[in-house]
């Protein structure tokens, strides 16, 4: 089953809001993320990945002096399988992180859902997030 293990919040000054969040609530910094779409800082509370960002690029239309959430990520057990199941559901395909830089990230593909909502889908968990539980396995005979 997909599980939410990702948000990223767009900020001016992702070192001092990360500070905060460390503060506040203990939250571990697991990464420093500098690539082609954002540089930044992550930090987990040992489930979720939060990214505190400066964007380079404007993947919401909203220009980059927009602040505030700016998309989440879902970890699903197979890429292809639910970018088929989001495209039939209507989803757009955004960009895919090989197309932008394979080290751009822990996302594999970037769609938007309803109202254009950005959101990523990926198969290995973002820096601090927990993993997918493993499968139950079935009881033998």
């Amino acid at each position: 089953m997909p599980k939410l293990r990702h948000i990223a919040i767009a900020a001016e000054d992702p070192e001092k809001m990360a500070d905060f969040y460390k503060k506040a609530f203990d939250f571990k910094e697991v990464g420093r993320p500098n690539g082609v779409l954002a540089d930044g800082v992550f930090l987990s509370d040992g489930t979720l990945n939060m990214a505190i960002l400066k964007f380079k690029t404007d993947q919401l239309g909203k220009g980059l002096d927009y602040r505030g959430i700016h998309h989440f990520g879902v970890l699903v057990e197979d890429v292809d399988e639910f970018s088929k199941r989001l495209e039939s559901l209507g989803s757009e395909h955004y960009v895919d992180r090989n197309q932008v830089d394979p080290q751009a990230g822990y996302f594999e593909k970037k769609f938007y859902g309803p109202e254009r909502v950005l959101f990523d889908i990926a198969e290995h968990a973002w820096a601090g997030a927990e993993p997918l539980p493993e499968p139950a396995k079935e009881a033998a005979e």
